[in-house]
């Protein structure tokens, strides 16, 4: 997939479109995982879009021209959280995707009506039937006064677990009985179980953390400080701050003259900061290519986290 970043690059140069920007992002972006992981499979691997990525980006330019159709599918579930709103972009991809075919997305899977859990995906292509999980994640590194494992901004998401529920749980769950009475109702054939992990790992300032066993060298990245150190961290680089709200996560953040911050906007917004408030998700804009573009991005998090963090919607 690091072949591919160029024309990611040229596309978010190029799109302005928020949401057409994500789906280029999302099918393009490099996963967190090397890509010798077992069952790592993109879910374009057998599609002429990844074979001949120039296809891909003459359809991405089209959604940029019309993008009634996408927002109208994204706008059926309008408040969704960031995992469900990446994985509804795959979905309107692959619905219209060459040489393969989307038999289904989030079926559930239950025992005498309780929920084992969902299979996320079941396409046909020209190498079978699959049935693939999808996540978006963003993971803060160890730090000598801050977390001693991989976490998610909430801090209750572990990078090492969610790799083990992928590889015990979710992956197994199609070859089940259960899981397999799923199937069969849209194929007789046995799938073939994958994953895709997108998503950024953020690593910690001032001292530097190596990335998590198993991590792609072409992985995104960005880092996190904690409050205290957010002014010697500024000094450094003191102007072009803004804060991102969840739903903008996924591609670089690229803006007009008007929806960026001044200075006095984000000294202010800093200032009703609650002490121990969610981690914020800061980015760096500078003026390129005619729009102001993000040259960095990092979370900020409360002093005292993660120790103490708890009451937030994840």
């Amino acid at each position: 997939m690091s072949a591919l970043t160029p024309l990611l690059n040229e596309l978010l140069t190029e799109l302005r479109q928020p949401q057409v920007r994500d789906l280029a992002w999302t099918l393009l972006s490099p996963p967190l995982l090397n890509p010798g992981s077992p069952a790592l499979r993109h879910p374009l691997a057998a599609s002429r879009w990844l074979a001949e990525p120039a296809r891909l980006a003459d359809w991405l330019r089209a959604q940029e021209h019309s993008p009634a159709a996408l927002l109208e599918q994204l706008d059926t579930t309008p408040h969704q959280r960031l995992g469900r709103y990446y994985e509804r972009l795959w979905q309107y991809a692959l619905e219209q995707a060459p040489d393969l075919r989307l038999l289904a997305a989030n079926l559930p899977v239950r025992d005498n009506g309780h929920t084992l859990g969902e299979l996320d995906l079941l396409l046909e292509d020209d190498d079978g039937l699959h049935h693939l999980e999808l996540a978006i994640k963003l993971y803060l590194g160890p730090s000598e006064d801050g977390p001693n494992a991989w976490l998610g901004p909430g801090a209750e998401d572990h990078l090492l677990r969610k790799i083990e529920h992928f590889y015990q749980h979710q992956l197994p769950l199609s070859a089940t009985l259960e899981g397999m009475c799923v199937v069969r109702e849209f194929s007789e054939a046995t799938p073939s179980a994958g994953l895709w992990l997108g998503g950024y790992l953020f690593y910690p300032w001032p001292t530097r953390c190596p990335p998590p066993a198993g991590a792609s060298d072409h992985h995104l990245h960005g880092r996190w400080l904690h409050r205290h150190e957010w002014p010697r961290y500024q000094e450094v680089h003191p102007e072009g701050w803004q804060a991102l709200s969840r739903k903008r996560w996924l591609a670089p953040a690229a803006c007009d003259a008007d929806e960026r911050w001044t200075a006095e906007q984000f000294a202010d917004w800093l200032a009703e900061l609650p002490e121990d408030g969610f981690p914020q998700l800061l980015v760096r804009l500078a003026f390129q290519d005619g729009r102001w573009r993000e040259q960095e991005r990092l979370f900020l998090v409360g002093d005292r986290w993660p120790r103490v963090h708890s009451g937030y919607s994840r």
